[in-house]
């Protein structure tokens, strides 16, 4: 598969979990909601990577992720709103694994806002 081709896969599953996030909130399923937010949000930011780099870190955090995107020109104002929104940032980390292992339910109000978060964040794909 070309370089190109993976950052547009990428891309595109981001853009589905976001999507399947969205159903799982309407259908009132939060925790699931706030996991698909969070893989969303992953992916996006390692298409970015890739397209950027070439590749790209395999883990699972966005934090580590946003590290990495800070030392690319023309990531400031991704960089800047992740960490604005650190507090989301790292609600949507602990859905990594506290949505399926852990007894840990998330409310409405918190999988809306890690939609919301996520949908920001794949905005940004648009602008590179």
């Amino acid at each position: 598969m070309s370089h190109m081709s993976e950052v547009k896969l990428l891309r595109r599953r981001a853009k589905a979990f976001l999507a399947r996030a969205s159903d799982s909130l309407n259908s009132g399923d939060y925790d699931l909601a706030s996991f698909l937010s969070e893989q969303a949000v992953q992916l996006h930011l390692k298409s970015i990577l890739l397209e950027r780099l070439g590749d790209y870190p395999r883990v699972h955090s966005i934090s580590l992720l946003v590290s990495v995107l800070k030392k690319i020109s023309n990531c400031d104002a991704l960089v800047k709103f992740l960490e604005e929104k650190r507090k989301d940032v790292s609600l949507m980390e602990d859905a990594y694994i506290a949505s399926r292992y852990l007894v840990r339910e998330y409310t409405r109000e918190e999988a809306e806002a890690l939609i919301n978060l996520a949908k920001e964040v794949l905005k940004y794909g648009e602008l590179f």
